[in-house]
């Protein structure tokens, strides 16, 4: 048998992502940004079986947050409704 290492045709350059903001302490005044990819406390649990903690993907508004919970699936999170880590 014989391995093909070739990359194929359709393959996609890796690129790299600017997630400087991921290191940074967030504050609800930030909440404009569109910096995604930092988890976050939950306040109160949508359902008794998900997790405490959300991972923000990105803004919806002003004071808004598109996020995924384990356990539960994606949510709208008003800022009101977590705390950093």
């Amino acid at each position: 048998m014989k391995l093909d290492f070739d990359r194929p045709s359709f393959a996609v350059p890796f690129k790299r992502q600017n997630l400087n903001c991921i290191s940074k302490p967030y504050t609800p005044e930030q909440s404009q940004q569109v910096c995604a990819s930092r988890w976050v406390k939950l306040l109160q649990l949508p359902n008794p079986y998900s997790f405490d903690e959300a991972l923000l993907l990105c803004a919806v508004s002003k004071h808004e947050w598109l996020a995924w919970i384990p356990d539960h699936g994606e949510v709208v999170l008003h800022i009101s409704e977590f705390t950093a880590k």
